[in-house]
């Protein structure tokens, strides 16, 4: 096989860079050789690759993580086409994934429920943008809930700051989202709880009338200004967390 990555290779490997933790990418990773598989590149060949698209990602760099020193025109090419312009590279990376397979993409959602029709391919749309939403979110804080460290994948949600409703062209930027579980998920979205713009947890005055009760002090209150765990790339944009403070917050 030609030695030469294709673009398309090179979109579905920055796809992969988002979908796992940069720490633990290897040639041994799980998702290193799935990917490796469907578009028939080696392990170490893909892992690389992953390595490559680190040297660019500065927010790597300000953690003394500098990837691979060594890379490619099309990496840099790739990376300024879609870094920012998260639902074109969710979309067009996942539909490349399919294409590689021989499958649809209708193949790797649950479409069941979606009705024939104009707005099939909407729904098919949303669905696969939110399904790399989530791994790009849970990825990049190593699978841990960043307020308790919780680490069961069924209790982990990729949780939006500022809600999908409200605002359409940050739906799928990872540096709007954080990795909780789904009871501090769910107190997030209805303002229970906040995280400031200096990355501490806040709980809302609301829960004064429940300090009593041990469950309370234990999910809640003993979060009150700690500090969450940051994730490795993706941080939440400050802009956006002042607006769930000012916005959502239940002070």
């Amino acid at each position: 096989m030609n030695s030469n990555w294709t673009k398309e290779e090179t979109i579905i490997a920055f796809n992969v860079y988002c979908k796992i933790p940069f720490r633990s990418s290897s040639k041994t990773n799980a998702t290193i050789i799935k990917y490796a598989n469907i578009i028939g590149r080696s392990p170490s060949a893909l892992n690389m690759k992953v390595g490559n698209f680190g040297r660019l990602d500065p927010e790597l760099k300000k953690q003394g993580i500098v990837g691979l020193t060594n890379g490619s025109k099309l990496e840099e090419v790739v990376w300024n086409e879609f870094n920012g312009n998260w639902e074109k590279l969710a979309y067009e990376s996942e539909l490349l994934i399919a294409k590689f397979q021989n499958k649809q993409i209708e193949e790797f959602v649950d479409i069941e429920d979606i009705p024939q029709g104009k707005e099939r391919e909407t729904i098919i749309k949303a669905r696969v943008n939110q399904s790399f939403f989530r791994s790009a979110i849970l990825s990049s804080y190593n699978q841990k809930c960043c307020v308790t460290g919780l680490s069961i994948p069924a209790f982990l949600v990729a949780s939006h700051i500022i809600p999908w409703k409200k605002d359409e062209n940050n739906r799928l930027n990872p540096h709007n989202g954080l990795c909780l579980n789904s009871i501090h998920d769910r107190a997030f979205d209805q303002g229970f709880i906040t995280v400031t713009s200096d990355y501490k947890v806040l709980i809302s005055k609301y829960f004064d009338d429940f300090a009593k009760e041990k469950a309370v002090a234990d999910f809640f209150l003993k979060f009150e200004k700690q500090p969450i765990i940051l994730p490795d790339r993706f941080l939440p944009a400050k802009e956006f967390l002042d607006y769930h403070y000012n916005e959502i917050f239940i002070k």
